[in-house]
């Protein structure tokens, strides 16, 4: 136990390698253990404050004492997004590399902000950004930087879009997006000051893709009216099914049209680095700017955000604010400082986890991983199609399937109310999760099923203990 007069806030060596020994102990057992488990579980304030609450702690305690019930009082108490039967939202299927990465990072408390503080990890980034443009095909002149997520990736995004094509004077401008698109783009556009009248969502087709057609008389409208279109965000892996829009279309239709063009890719860009996922992906090279999560689909503890812009140089003109306090910082011309190329000047090591993910399993382990996930969702289809009482929404896409438990003896009313039902019920039980959303005003569950861990028989499973679920419903 620390010495009660220390107060330099240290651990001995020994203490410092027992308490690592432990944490590293819990995490190999809850990666290894994780399959045998409950997806997780959801517990009332009530229960949790008199484990987790309590006034602030005077006196200090043994950091083994402190450690060791936290596996049944917290990691118990949530979803767990990397367990193989979590096919809810878009699961985060981790990987023990990357969590040592995120260690590392932590430990060696780096700062990433300016190259004269951070020279070797900012080459890191620059290295693991450039990785990541070529896999989407964007040009040499192009680059990024590692933000929180998909949301922070969007509002970066767009926030160059916007000094770009508007300068500093927002009014009457119209930014342009998909009826499927995610919610963190209008939240981004309305933080950059387009007004939400203004933030135009445009119909999708059956497919719940952009609609060409929509978005041109959207925009004639528009310009009719005086108003100032400057941007079109579109969607490479819709979170409701996987859809990509027709991007090829939208960025001609941009291009002629003198419009900034955004995808958010934070769900479905790496996909490209499968065979199926490039085939729906093409287009992607195209964009102005682009968003993926690697906390996602390349396989990354939480927090791992990217953003990637055509022309580099934009996000200097976008975010470069040069104080005088930061003048040592400046450099010469190849040093790149990345607290001037977005929000965060104090920012993680977050580029670490992915360049040590990247380096010890292989591009080509990345790339078979992603094509499991698209496999898997093909699985889940063909199951659900050999299962009384199922009806496809849309089919396998990215690793998205979308159904609805439809027994013929209940009206569409009940049929709609059972879908979310079935939702609580399956998260009381806690062997999978699956979420419902609403496509065409109708509810419907879905599957995302990205974590390369999850095995056939896991959705054969899961595809016979939902149909018990809703037979049970549906009869009660």
């Amino acid at each position: 136990m620390t010495d009660p007069s220390d107060d330099r806030l240290e651990l001995s060596a020994d203490e410092m390698r027992a308490l690592g020994r432990q944490v590293v102990d819990l995490l190999v057992d809850h990666f290894t253990s994780l399959q045998g488990q409950p997806v997780g579980r959801r517990a009332a304030r009530a229960d949790l404050e008199p484990m987790l609450g309590g006034p602030v702690p005077e006196d200090p305690s043994d950091p083994g004492a402190v450690i060791a019930p936290l596996k049944e009082q917290l990691f118990a108490n949530m979803l767990h997004v990397d367990h193989p039967r979590f096919f809810a939202f878009v699961p985060g299927p981790n990987n023990f590399v990357s969590v040592m990465g995120e260690a590392l990072a932590a430990g060696f408390n780096v700062f990433t902000g300016t190259w004269f503080a951070g020279s070797g990890p900012a080459q890191i980034e620059l290295t693991v950004i450039d990785w990541l443009r070529q896999i989407c095909g964007l040009p040499n002149g192009a680059g990024g930087l590692f933000v929180s997520g998909g949301s922070m990736a969007n509002l970066t995004g767009l926030a160059v879009g916007r000094q770009e094509k508007l300068g500093d004077d927002v009014a009457d401008a119209v930014a342009y997006i998909g009826d499927q698109c995610h919610s963190s783009v209008a939240r981004a556009l309305r933080v950059l000051g387009i007004k939400p009248e203004n933030i135009r969502a445009v119909g999708s087709d059956a497919d719940f893709r952009l609609s060409m057609d929509s978005l041109k008389s959207a925009l004639a409208e528009d310009r009719a009216a005086g108003r100032r279109p400057f941007c079109v965000v579109a969607n490479a892996g819709t979170t409701n099914t996987g859809a990509v829009d027709p991007l090829p279309q939208i960025a001609e239709f941009c291009r002629s049209e003198n419009l900034w063009f955004h995808i958010d890719g934070a769900y479905g860009a790496p996909a490209i680095l499968a065979e199926k996922g490039k085939a729906l992906l093409g287009g992607l090279e195209l964009a102005d700017s682009l968003s993926l999560d690697p906390h996602k689909w390349l396989f990354q503890s939480f927090e791992a955000g990217c953003v990637l812009v055509r022309d580099r140089a934009a996000l200097l003109r976008t975010f470069q604010v040069m104080p005088e306090y930061l003048r040592d910082t400046e450099g010469v011309s190849d040093e790149i400082n990345f607290g001037n190329y977005g929000v965060q000047l104090t920012r993680s090591f977050r580029a670490l986890k992915l360049w040590l993910s990247l380096r010890v399993f292989g591009l080509a382990s990345f790339r078979n991983a992603i094509a499991r996930g698209i496999e898997i969702a093909e699985v889940a289809q063909r199951e659900l199609e050999r299962t009384d009482g199922w009806e496809i929404v849309t089919p396998a896409r990215l690793a998205v399937v979308t159904f609805r438990f439809a027994p013929p003896s209940l009206s569409e009313s009940e049929v709609d109310f059972l879908q979310g039902g079935m939702v609580e019920a399956m998260l009381k039980d806690g062997y999978a999760l699956a979420t419902s959303t609403v496509l065409a005003g109708r509810p419907a569950l879905r599957l995302c099923t990205i974590n390369p861990r999850t095995t056939d028989e896991e959705i054969v499973e899961t595809v016979r203990w939902m149909t018990e679920i809703g037979n049970r419903l549906a009869t009660s």
